[in-house]
């Protein structure tokens, strides 16, 4: 299970096997992306590799009192697969940055996306399905949240 949540200006993505965490100042992103702070959970025969995130930037937003802006990158190995989830009353925006993914929103297609393609998730949606849809190459998101400071920005529903 990955979760991630802001609180007192800081974003923690944290997984069962570790914790890590990224701030922001008011100051740009560095040039150079940090190294990743999760790694997939092992994987066996019944469970296909999941996800990692690497933090990148978190900061209030100085015009949307109440809000704040964070960008992850999400990257799926060959043939992973994300746990149903849910990003709370966050609004989400993902771009393709490599690969191809396919997403699925409950009640909605299963819906096929290419590098430079993307998509927004509206706040309470349920994600049914991410998975890469490559057996050789990693696939990679820039995933963006705008949510209120101190929520849970990834929520695993393995139920569903």
């Amino acid at each position: 299970m990955i979760g991630m949540r802001i609180a007192g200006g800081v974003l923690t993505v944290a997984t069962l096997t570790g914790a890590t965490a990224c701030t922001a100042s008011d100051q740009p992103a560095p040039a150079t992306a940090p190294t990743a702070v999760t790694a997939p959970m092992p994987t066996t025969a019944a469970q296909p590799p999941t996800e990692s995130l690497t933090p990148l930037i978190q900061q209030a937003l100085p015009n949307v009192q109440g809000k704040t802006f964070t960008s992850v990158i999400v990257t799926l190995p060959p043939g992973a697969r994300a746990a149903p989830h849910r990003h709370g009353e966050a609004f989400v925006y993902a771009y393709v940055l490599d690969g191809t993914v396919r997403s699925q929103l409950e009640g909605q297609p299963i819906t096929t996306y290419h590098q430079g393609q993307n998509w927004i998730e509206q706040p309470g949606a349920h994600h049914v399905l991410t998975d890469n849809t490559s057996t050789t190459a990693p696939a990679r998101l820039l995933v963006v949240f705008v949510a209120d400071p101190g929520a849970q920005l990834k929520v695993d529903d393995p139920h569903s």
